[in-house]
């Protein structure tokens, strides 16, 4: 896994907990929960492909 996926994560995950927390302070919770939400949905959508390398080399490793 490359360095830059784990640097756009970390960074993201820092923008994510700063609106997080800028919403709950103005009581817009719901708000603050979809954002939360749409994070980890940009996230997985980044890892997926790596998801896929994984499973590619595990049918591989045992040969199914």
């Amino acid at each position: 896994m490359p360095v830059e996926i784990i640097i756009k994560i970390a960074a993201l995950g820092v923008v994510i907990a700063l609106l997080n927390q800028v919403l709950k302070h103005a009581g817009r919770e719901e708000q603050a929960f979809f954002v939360t939400m749409a994070g980890i949905v940009v996230v997985l959508t980044w890892l997926l492909p790596y998801f896929v390398e994984l499973f590619q080399s595990m049918q591989n490793l045992f040969g199914l």
